[in-house]
């Protein structure tokens, strides 16, 4: 009798952490969305830069805007990226600071990959061609603010 009343206490505990795993949220719940983006970047030693661009989220297309310093820049140049904005809740995640994260951050003419993270925990990862000279150590700081959606 006292190992049916542990067999079932035992049950009741792997039930009961199962259902709370399953209701609890998870990264697999945040979304993606699509990213196009055309920034503008020029300077002598401190650069700033700025551009426009869109998210595509759940069909709905939200205006975006970039600013952002970087440090050692020398020379001007534009570049058009497209990628992805993920770990998304909503489309107001995507405002914010973002800083690089991982490897594979090209800041040499030609072809650029960036892959950059904000507090929200939402992840850019964006690739495109750059036109002119940028001539650049190291990017700073990204800014990112959504405006009223098109």
């Amino acid at each position: 009798m006292l190992s049916l009343i542990r067999a079932v206490k035992f049950g009741v505990l792997v039930a009961t952490a199962t259902f709370a795993l399953l209701g609890a949220p998870s990264q697999s719940q945040a979304q993606t969305g699509t990213v196009h983006a055309k920034i503008v970047k020029a300077g002598f030693i401190v650069g700033a830069g700025g551009g426009e661009g869109t998210l595509t989220y759940h069909g709905r297309k939200y205006h975006l805007k970039f600013s952002g310093i970087s440090l050692g820049t020398i020379g001007i140049a534009g570049v058009e990226l497209v990628g992805t904005a993920s770990n998304l809740q909503n489309a107001a995640d995507i405002a914010g600071s973002y800083t690089a994260v991982g490897a594979g951050v090209a800041l040499v003419g030609g072809a650029k990959v960036a892959r950059l993270q904000n507090a929200s925990g939402v992840v850019l990862e964006l690739h495109g061609v750059q036109v002119g000279l940028d001539l650049s150590l190291n990017l700073s700081g990204l800014t990112v603010a959504v405006q009223p959606s098109i």
